[in-house]
């Protein structure tokens, strides 16, 4: 074993490489599924609205229109407000999460894991929740605009919408999603890390 893959002890601490973090990480969604999938369905919701604006704004833009300053205010509200109560039911969420599992925690850290490796195992977990919700709500938002146009019978402007512009709106909802995910999720992560060992042990949740 490498010596950059190799666990690091020190005083009787041990932090393991981020592949071994990644790998919890993905355990614990697994055995967590239902908890994880309302998690992921805040941001999969706000990710959908804001993509769902977007869509239709590429397919303008592909049209020759444009929004209308007061329209384009409206809607840029909106979309800070859905991505604020997104933020805010993460938050929450993750916060459960840490109380549901200070025995787990607790046993951890006993056995030697240094805070910064249980502030990285919720990072990396609300990373991937982020990012795979913020992927199935890019798609739902799409949905929702072409089902749209379909009931307009309008179809066909969807296929002249502003790629480029969609392509990136994509990219940067991808973006928004996990970032927000992993920034709601600092709070909780702290609180973890600073949990003492035997006070998590005797918890009763």
């Amino acid at each position: 074993m490498s010596e950059k893959n190799a666990a690091r002890f020190e005083v009787g601490r041990v932090e393991l490489p981020w592949s071994a973090a990644f790998a919890i990480s993905r355990k614990n969604i697994q055995v967590r599924l239902g908890r994880a999938l309302i998690t992921a369905s805040g941001i999969l919701l706000g990710i959908a609205f804001l993509m769902s604006v977007l869509t239709s704004k590429a397919v303008l833009l592909g049209s020759g229109q444009a929004l209308e300053p007061e329209q384009a205010t409206r809607q840029t509200w909106l979309i800070i407000m859905s991505l604020l109560v997104c933020g805010v039911g993460i938050t929450n969420s993750m916060f459960m999460s840490v109380t549901e599992r200070f025995r787990e925690i607790g046993t951890m850290k006993c056995l030697g894991a240094v805070d910064g490796f249980v502030v990285r195992l919720f990072l990396i977990e609300s990373g991937l929740l982020g990012f795979f919700g913020s992927l199935a709500g890019v798609l739902l938002g799409f949905l929702v605009v072409c089902i749209a146009h379909l009931f307009k019978r309008d179809l066909a402007a969807i296929g002249g919408m502003d790629w480029g512009y969609f392509g990136a709106c994509v990219v940067g909802s991808l973006l928004i999603g996990a970032v927000l995910s992993i920034l709601a999720t600092i709070a909780p992560a702290v609180r973890a890390a600073r949990l003492p060992p035997a006070a998590a042990l005797r918890t009763d949740v």
